[in-house]
């Protein structure tokens, strides 16, 4: 019989001794994270702990001091079809005069290549993607004229459209509309679903327990990380975000919640 390989496989994203400095501040020091597969992952933090940093440093978009950084096993130079990015609504000009379907559509240049043109079941494949998240009626509405959820679901789209492995997201709940995030959560629970792994660098604590799996609390260095069960606590928060006690009362009263509506459930 042949040997059987009982290695477990690759994670997702696995980062080692992470250090990313802005000129003389540093802002991510002697970091470790991994984004286990198949979950949904929050990085939580106080304002300025490095959690957009984290993603930019993995993805190669700012340079890192030292430290390793590895998806699925290796560099993101050989994996990046397989790894989606979701940026900060507000790092993008809006005013650019293309439509949400050709937004969504750059994301799939990759596969094309930047000379190539955009053939028709390229354009359906984002005509598809943006359905998914609720705005099909809109793929020839110039972004401008979007909301800024219907923006923050575009950009959603484009990632979805890459059909990726790993989804990177930062901030995508950030100043939306409910009905904005009640979809976003619903695409996010689907990619799990079909053992898709997602990472978002998320603000309100609130919801972590409700919308999350797997939680890395992250000031400068990661405090701790695993699931929201067990990692999530009062404790690990008061040692992340030190004296923000009203911060500490909402996650503490999430958690409750959380523990609460399980028992319930059973």
């Amino acid at each position: 019989m042949p040997a059987i390989d009982l290695a477990p496989a690759p994670l997702p994203l696995a980062v080692r001794d992470l250090n990313v400095a802005y000129q003389t501040k540093v802002v991510v020091w002697d970091a470790d994270f991994d984004a286990p597969p198949g979950k949904l992952v929050a990085i939580v933090g106080p304002n300025g702990a490095g959690k957009s940093t984290l993603l930019k440093a993995a993805l190669g978009l700012i340079p890192i001091a030292s430290g390793s950084i590895r998806f699925f096993g290796l560099p993101y130079a050989k994996t990046r079809h397989r790894v989606a990015y979701v940026p900060q609504r507000e790092s993008v000009d809006w005013d650019f005069p293309v439509s949400a379907a050709d937004v969504v559509a750059m994301g799939l240049y990759r596969r094309l290549g930047w000379c190539m043109p955009v053939r028709q079941r390229h354009k359906e494949r984002a005509r598809a993607a943006l359905s998914q998240v609720g705005l099909g009626d809109y793929a020839d509405r110039q972004i401008s004229q979007l909301s800024g959820g219907q923006q923050q679901r575009v950009f959603l789209a484009r990632a979805l459209a890459q059909e990726a492995d790993l989804y990177l997201m930062d901030e995508p709940f950030a100043s939306v509309d409910a009905a904005t995030e009640r979809a976003i959560v619903e695409v996010l629970r689907e990619l799990r679903a079909q053992g898709k792994s997602v990472v978002c660098v998320h603000h309100d604590l609130a919801t972590v327990p409700e919308y999350f799996d797997h939680v890395a609390l992250l000031n400068m260095r990661v405090v701790a990380q695993g699931p929201v069960s067990t990692v999530f606590t009062p404790e690990n928060l008061r040692k992340t975000y030190g004296a923000r006690l009203t911060l500490l009362e909402e996650a503490a009263q999430a958690v409750e919640r959380a523990r609460v509506s399980a028992q319930h459930r059973l």
